[in-house]
C-alpha cells in the first residue's frame, strides 16, 4: 500500500503501458477491506482522468474501507474522483 501512495496520483492517458501495469500491479497487491487512514491515503492518489479504468478500481478499493472517507463536499476545484467518492457517500444515505 505504501508504495502506491508514495508513487503519488495515478498517470494520465498518456502514460506508458509499462507504467500503467505498474501502478495497476501495486493497486491489487493492496489487502482488502482498507482502514480508514488507508483509504484516506488512497484518496489522494486519484489523477486527472480514469486512466484507463484504473481509477476505477480505486474508487472501489477505498469504498472496501470505513465509509464515508470524504465527509464534506469537495468544492468546485476538486478531483472529478473526489466528487464521486463524496456523490456516492451521499446516494448511498451515508451523507446528507
Amino acid at each position: 500500500m505504501q508504495t502506491f501512495v508514495t508513487d503519488g496520483p495515478l498517470p494520465d492517458w498518456d502514460a506508458s503501458e509499462e507504467e500503467i501495469e505498474r501502478r495497476v500491479e501495486q493497486l491489487e497487491a493492496i489487502q482488502k477491506p482498507v482502514t480508514e487512514e488507508e483509504a484516506r491515503a488512497l484518496v489522494a492518489c486519484f489523477g486527472p482522468d480514469d486512466c484507463y479504468g484504473v481509477a476505477w478500481t480505486l474508487l472501489h478499493l477505498i469504498e472496501t474501507g470505513p465509509n464515508p472517507v470524504l465527509t464534506t463536499t469537495p468544492g468546485p476545484e476538486a478531483n472529478e474522483w473526489h466528487q464521486r467518492l463524496h456523490n456516492r457517500a451521499v446516494n448511498e444515505g451515508l451523507l446528507p
